[in-house]
This record gives C-alpha cells, sequence and structure tokens, in this order.
C-alpha cells in the first residue's frame, strides 16, 4: 500500500495540533487560581510586555533577568550587580500598564555575560 506525501504531511499536521492543544490545556490547569485560556494569554502578553521593556533600558538589559506573571502580579528573579540595577528593574517593571504589583527576587553578585 503506498502512502502519499500529502496524506504523511496531514497525519503530522494533526499530531502537531494536538500536541499544541494538549500544552495548552496543560498550561492552563496549571494555573493556581484557574483563570482560564484568557488569563493565560493575559499573563503571557504581559510577561512579554515587561521582558521588553527591561530589554530596552542600558541599565538592565543584558542582566539574567527571567520574569513571570500571574492576575497581574509581576514576580522578577535572578542576578543584579548592584543595588541600583535592582531598584531600577523593579521600577521599570512596575511601570509596564497592567502590572499592579512586583515581587522582587533579585539577589546581588557578580554576572559575567556569555560571550
Amino acid at each position: 500500500m503506498k502512502t502519499s506525501v500529502h496524506s504523511v504531511h496531514s497525519l503530522y499536521s494533526i499530531i502537531l495540533a494536538l500536541g499544541i492543544a494538549v500544552s495548552v490545556v496543560a498550561c492552563v490547569a496549571s494555573t493556581s487560581n484557574q483563570e482560564g485560556i484568557w488569563g493565560y494569554m493575559n499573563n503571557s502578553a504581559l510577561t512579554s510586555k515587561v521582558k521588553s521593556t527591561l530589554m530596552a533600558n542600558p541599565t538592565v538589559k543584558y542582566l539574567p533577568i527571567t520574569v513571570t506573571s500571574c492576575s497581574g502580579i509581576v514576580q522578577l528573579s535572578g542576578v543584579v550587580e548592584s543595588a541600583a540595577q535592582e531598584q531600577m528593574a523593579v521600577k521599570i517593571a512596575a511601570s509596564v500598564p497592567g502590572v499592579t504589583k512586583v515581587e522582587d527576587h533579585l539577589v546581588m553578585g557578580h554576572y559575567t555575560a556569555r560571550q
């Protein structure tokens, strides 16, 4: 029995779509307050806005700061080299529309960027 290239691609497309659907459902189910798919998408959008705003600032641009968000609360974690950098990162995150609170989990230490 011959299998056409088109039917193989269709099968892969179906498997990919199912995988994406399962991933989205798993992410939504893991959200602690069960805010649903729209809440998950809003959290992702807010996280992206905060990350891009941090990347636009030369003081904190190259620091390894991780951003997560849930229901308007943004958590910053990572390494900063000074209190000034820490304060700047928190101030930048708080300035993003939609952020209601910033949780500062940044630690001071020495960070060397990868070349």
